[in-house]
Parts: structure tokens; C-alpha cells; sequence
């Protein structure tokens, strides 16, 4: 006989599973409601990009099924492939890479557009992830082991800084803390990194004039309301008409030509316009789940390399939500990231699925090995005779029958 498999969180990952749909599906409407008549004069088809977000969600969700079943083993071999392909394609992307809104961030593959960001991302935290596991196993000199991590999320966060995709450059560093942080990183090495990473962020805000635009734009957007602050008042025009219950499911007015990008980045605008504080918080205590969901499924996981992984991944998602929702709240500057889940963009939508499948896949193996104890056979005693029984290594009995007497371990079944 064997052990009974032990599944950790049952509930959580039900938990987390029940929010990403209902951000997906949710998202699946909304994008229908802010494109549906810019669709129509563009193409002539008010279906046109909810009909494409519906595939990629039909992909997504094929992702999120392939990746859940994945062994822990398979996913740290993955690492390195996953960061050097992404790499290789983010260069791609400053040769024959699509431009868009001053930025170049995506690939034409012709039927769609890939961007390579979003797979850099995971494949950061994959490699750190592996660096980190593999360090609590067999500890060598951390100044290796720092420089190897460095170098792997070095390349990419320049990369993608040159694009320039500050916004994701930021999750990328965030979802790696997080890692190092849950892999036990010593204490003066995480306040060493927080105020390097303090002390940084302005001189990156104010290199380039657009990042200096913005955060300027932020601290007062009424000071270029037809520039740097358009996006800014207009949101905050759709939050304001939205009011508590919202003016209803499609009567949106900003999304005519008023608020750019309000199927993208700023959907969040129309769903507070269309559906109201209720919506809006409806999306974020979903997000909240989401997060409780993740936590819990990393520190219900035993192995230490899961454990990283599935903290990783939910503080990447929800990080880029927060800057997401807190770009188009006007709490932080426009960031030009989109809503994970519930913006329109095919990589991202697939992306964040499979990063969610590959968190449910890390309570598969969440009891190691040896915690997997074998039974004993116990043979009993008595003054009828000896009966023969079982019982696991937790002292749980599993017997035949007891007919009183003194237990002898005879061996191990």
C-alpha cells in the first residue's frame, strides 16, 4: 500500500483559479463595451476585438490546463530556455519590432503581435528562483551566487527599459524581490537593495523628458490637460460620471474618442464609468483573492524551489495590477501597462494564464519526497495467534484486526 497524496490549500487554489476566470471572463465583456464602436467605424465590426480576445482566451486557458500539469522538475529546467529565447526576441524587437504610442515593444508574427517582455518576466523569476532553491541545498559564496542572478535580470531589465517599458521593467524587479525575499535573503541585503532601488528611480523617471512629462503630469495634470494630463482628467471624467453604481453596462461616453486606450490600459476607466465603485471594487477584491490565494499556495508548498515560484508569480500579476490600477486612479504616473487579465492583448492574457496554471502546478509536488512515508507491517501478539496490520509512519493505525497483545515491527511492506 502507499501514503494517500496530500494536496495542500485545496481551497486556495480553487480560490485562485474561481478570481483569474472571473477577471478573464469579466475583462471578455468589458472589452466588448469600451471597442464595440470603435470597432464598428474602424472595421465595420463591432465584434472585432472581442472576437480576438475570446481566442486568446480559449489559448490562455489551454496554457493555464498544459502548465498545471507540469512537474516541479520540468518548470526549473525551463528556466534558463524560457530567459535566453525571451532575451534573444526582446533584441529582436529593436530590429523589426512594432511601434506603437512612442514605444516598440511588440513583434508582427502576422496573424497577431508577441511581446517578449511579458515571457522575460517569467523567465527572471524562474532563474532566480532556481539560483535560490539551489542555494538553500547546497550554500556556496553568495557573492556568486548574486552576481549569476544579476546578470540574468540585468540583460532583460535593460532591455526592456530601452524599449522603453518602464512599467515592466518595475514587475520584473518587484517579482524578483519577492523571490529572494521568501528564500531567505539576509536582512541587510533586501534594505541594501530597497534603498539602491530608492535612490535609482528618480534618475530613471528623470532620464528620459516623456517619464519626466508624466510623473510632472501626475503631481498636477491640470498643468497640460491637452498633453501629459489628457489621460489623466479623462479618467478621472469616467470615475466621477461612474459614481457608485455607474451609468450602466455599455452607456460609457468616455470610450467615444475621449479616453484613449480604454480597451488597453485604461479599461479600468470604463468599468468604473460603466459599473461604478461597485464594479471597480469588485475587480479589486478579486485581485485581492487572487493575492490571498497565491500566498497561501506558496507557503502550503514544502519544496523550496515551488514555494519561490508561486510567490513570485502572484506578486508579478498583482504588481502589475496595482500599477495598472493605480496609473489610471491617478495614485502613481502613467506606466502604460495593462490590466493583467482584463485588458485586451493577446501575450498578456496567455502569459498570465500559463503563470497561473504554472502556480496551481507547484502544489502537485508540494509534499517531498520523504514525507511520503511508507507503512510498516506490524505483526500483533496475542493469545488467539498473531493478525497481521499496518501502520503508517505518523503512528496512524491500519490493521487487519487487534486481538490484543504486544505490537512487533516486522519490517516495511
Amino acid at each position: 500500500m502507499s501514503a494517500p497524496s496530500i494536496r495542500p490549500a485545496p481551497t486556495a487554489r480553487y480560490l485562485l483559479l474561481g478570481a483569474a476566470l472571473f477577471l478573464a471572463t469579466g475583462g471578455l465583456l468589458m472589452i466588448f463595451s469600451a471597442s464595440s464602436a470603435q470597432d464598428f467605424l474602424a472595421f465595420s465590426d463591432s465584434l472585432y476585438h472581442v472576437k480576438r480576445q475570446a481566442i486568446f482566451l480559449v489559448i490562455g486557458l489551454v496554457a493555464l490546463l498544459l502548465c498545471s500539469r507540469m512537474s516541479v522538475r520540468l518548470v526549473r529546467s525551463l528556466g534558463w530556455w524560457i530567459l535566453g529565447v525571451s532575451d534573444a526576441l526582446l533584441i529582436v524587437v529593436f530590429v523589426q519590432g512594432v511601434a506603437s504610442h512612442g514605444a516598440t515593444r511588440w513583434i508582427d508574427l502576422g496573424v497577431t503581435t508577441l511581446q517578449p517582455s511579458e515571457f522575460a518576466k517569467l523567465g527572471c523569476v524562474l532563474v532566480v528562483a532556481g539560483i535560490v532553491a539551489e542555494r538553500s541545498r547546497h550554500p556556496g559564496p553568495l557573492k556568486d551566487d548574486l552576481i549569476k542572478g544579476a546578470i540574468a535580470v540585468g540583460i532583460p531589465f535593460v532591455l526592456v527599459m530601452v524599449q522603453p517599458d518602464m512599467g515592466t521593467a518595475v514587475s520584473i524587479v518587484v517579482a524578483v524581490f519577492f523571490v529572494v525575499v521568501l528564500g531567505g535573503l539576509p536582512w541587510r541585503y533586501i534594505v541594501g537593495s530597497v534603498a539602491l532601488t530608492v535612490a535609482t528611480l528618480p534618475l530613471l523617471v528623470f532620464a528620459k523628458s516623456y517619464r519626466a512629462s508624466r510623473f510632472l503630469s501626475f503631481l498636477n495634470p491640470g498643468g497640460d490637460p491637452q498633453g501629459a494630463g489628457y489621460q489623466i482628467l479623462q479618467a478621472r471624467l469616467a470615475f466621477g460620471s461612474g459614481g457608485i453604481l455607474g451609468l450602466g453596462l455599455g452607456m460609457s461616453r468616455q470610450k467615444y474618442q475621449y479616453l484613449p486606450a480604454a480597451h488597453t490600459d485604461f479599461i479600468f476607466a470604463i468599468i468604473g464609468e460603466e459599473l461604478g465603485l461597485l464594479g471597480t471594487a469588485a475587480v479589486v477584491v478579486a485581485f485581492g483573492v487572487l493575492c490571498y490565494a497565491g500566498i497561501r499556495i506558496a507557503l502550503s508548498v514544502k519544496d523550496v524551489y515551488g514555494r519561490l515560484i508561486a510567490g513570485g508569480l502572484t506578486a508579478m500579476i498583482v504588481t502589475q495590477a496595482l500599477i495598472n490600477m493605480g496609473s489610471v486612479t491617478g495614485l502613481m504616473p502613467v506606466t502604460g501597462i495593462p490590466l493583467p487579465l482584463v485588458s485586451y492583448g493577446g501575450s498578456s492574457l496567455v502569459f498570465t494564464l500559463g503563470c497561473i496554471g504554472l502556480i496551481l502546478a507547484m502544489t502537485r509536488e508540494a509534499v517531498p519526497a520523504a514525507a511520503r512515508v511508507r507503512p510498516h507491517v506490524v505483526e500483533i501478539e496475542g493469545s488467539a495467534g498473531a493478525r497481521s496490520g499496518e501502520r503508517w509512519g505518523d503512528g496512524r493505525p491500519r490493521l487487519s484486526g487487534v486481538d490484543g497483545g504486544r505490537p512487533r515491527v516486522r519490517g516495511r511492506a
